[in-house]
């Protein structure tokens, strides 16, 4: 299983990571581009501020269940539903 495929396993569980979670926990040097790669499969990956213990603003990545207005407009503008996890 791939680094990518943990941390999608993972993230699917429900559970939501900041990017120096995921290098921490599933070594992947470049998360943003880890993210990007699921949100160019399919996946509605959502970025979301939150205030660490320490005080300082991050984000973090969960996986969700695109909303109809997101459907509504990937079928507009792409013709067809791109998100392929719709849970």
């Amino acid at each position: 299983m791939s680094k990518q495929d943990l941390l999608l396993k993972h993230l699917q569980a429900g559970k939501a990571f900041t990017a120096k979670q995921i290098q921490a926990s599933f070594g992947i040097a470049h998360p943003a581009s880890a993210v990007r790669s699921l949100r160019e499969q399919g996946y509605c990956v959502y970025s979301n501020e939150t205030k660490l213990s320490s005080g300082k603003v991050a984000t973090k990545y969960r996986i969700g269940k695109p909303t109809k207005r997101m459907v509504r407009t990937a079928n507009a503008v792409f013709g067809a539903s791109i998100f392929t996890s719709q849970k």
